[in-house]
């Protein structure tokens, strides 16, 4: 996979280099998202589609990238170590180029919300993005967990960007029982069993699970297609409510409008003033 330059106004495009016989290109964009298991996966009309687009595209939204092209010859995005810091690394080493052009934000003027039995998803006004997620493991290694961030000046790369997603060991074994996930490994998820963190190393944070969650929830956010001004809650929330959230936005006009950015506003979206050393020593 090979992330590339855009120009601006370009948004965020995935290409399947490995496809030849139908049209190729992915808008990474909300309405692009289909019904998936465990990640967020994208398709075009042509039935191409690309998986668990998730952790680079919180990884390019923590780095405050807005247009891309990214080629991957393959249908799933590499899972790496489970987290985003390797893309984060990468992004940060070979730098950003600054557009001539107004930067354009979601401005959130209602609050929206969706629910599916004890799971909800809210966006509601704010100056800025704030990622606030609560979630809750019969596992006692995961228990109850919560947090709130200002997403503001780099704190995805320094606070979130190095949680790896995380999985039950009951629930690996049925996965591998049904074809899927047979690539995993304790290197690429961090799994539980219990009270016991069964990965080598154990937790980067004590949260690191609910910090995951707002890894995956900032790259399902960046599906808008403009960063967001607004707080994003999220209880109990995964990818498919996420998305659900951002319909039920574009369905309500009056709930959003876009902004032009004047630099007040421009500094505090997410990945302004990111620095190397901001990068966790684990990416």
């Amino acid at each position: 996979m090979t992330v590339h330059p855009a120009s601006a106004e370009y948004g965020i495009w995935f290409c399947r280099t490995d496809i030849t016989d139908r049209d190729r290109l992915i808008a990474a964009r909300w309405d692009s998202v289909i019904e998936a298991r465990l990640c967020t996966q994208i398709e075009n009309a042509d039935g191409v589609s690309v998986s668990t687009i998730e952790h680079v595209m919180a990884a390019l939204a923590g780095c405050g990238i807005q247009n891309a092209l990214i080629e991957i010859d393959g249908p799933e995005v590499p899972i790496l170590d489970g987290s985003a810091a390797e893309f984060v690394a990468g992004f940060v080493a070979r730098g950003q180029r600054r557009l001539a052009s107004p930067v354009r934000a979601i401005e959130i003027l209602e609050t929206v919300e969706v629910r599916e039995g004890q799971a909800s998803a809210r966006l509601e006004p704010a100056d800025t993005l704030y990622i606030d997620f609560e979630i809750e493991f019969d596992d006692a290694a995961i228990g109850r967990q919560g947090k709130m961030l200002n997403m503001a000046n780099g704190t995805f790369v320094r606070e979130l960007c190095d949680s790896r997603t995380f999985c039950r060991r009951a629930d690996v074994e049925a996965m591998r029982a049904s074809g899927l996930a047979l690539g995993g490994s304790y290197d690429n998820a961090v799994v539980v069993d219990g009270d016991a963190v069964l990965s080598p190393g154990g937790l980067r944070h004590a949260d690191e699970a609910v910090r995951h969650k707002m890894l995956d929830a900032l790259g399902d956010l960046a599906l808008a297609g403009a960063p967001i001004l607004g707080r994003y809650t999220g209880q109990r929330a995964g990818h498919a409510l996420t998305n659900k959230l951002l319909r039920a936005l574009f369905a309500q006009p009056s709930a959003f409008r876009m902004v032009q950015c004047d630099s007040a506003r421009s500094n505090r979206l997410p990945g302004v003033g990111v620095h190397k050393h901001d990068i966790p020593a684990h990416a």
